[in-house]
């Protein structure tokens, strides 16, 4: 366990001085499988809401429901411009429609707010939102 700790030390102060020069660092352990899995149900909802991943992270959308359900964060495809938002430089989205059962995944590689919606139920106010922290 000493040894953990004077290695974790040892990153910690490299880390500082990459920095101090201006180079880019990520002090975090690269993440395996999806960091966040969100639902969708009958109750046209996405549960959670509002979720938050880091860079590099997946999410995974479940469709829990007996209803065929999208994700989709795409402003060309919104019939309102409050349902979707995108970072600058982030790319759309669609999982196109996913019966009951179905899975999509995405990966985030821009940090910022992303805000998307189903498709058939974007008037029901069927939206969610992904937090993306660096």
């Amino acid at each position: 366990m000493h040894t953990d700790f004077n290695r974790r030390q040892t990153l910690v102060a490299i880390a500082a001085g990459m920095a101090a020069l201006g180079l880019n660092v990520i002090a975090r352990p690269a993440r395996a499988g999806a960091a966040a899995k969100v639902s969708m149900n009958d109750e046209l909802k996405f549960t959670p809401a509002t979720i938050t991943v880091h860079v590099g992270d997946a999410v995974e959308w479940h469709n829990a429901s007996q209803l065929v359900h999208t994700v989709t964060a795409d402003p060309a495809l919104a019939a309102t411009s409050s349902s979707t938002q995108l970072p600058a430089g982030a790319t759309p989205f669609n999982s196109g429609n996913l019966q009951p059962g179905g899975t999509f995944r995405h990966i985030f590689t821009t940090s910022g707010t992303y805000k998307y919606f189903c498709i058939p139920h974007e008037a029901a106010g069927m939206t969610g939102e992904v937090v993306v922290v660096a």
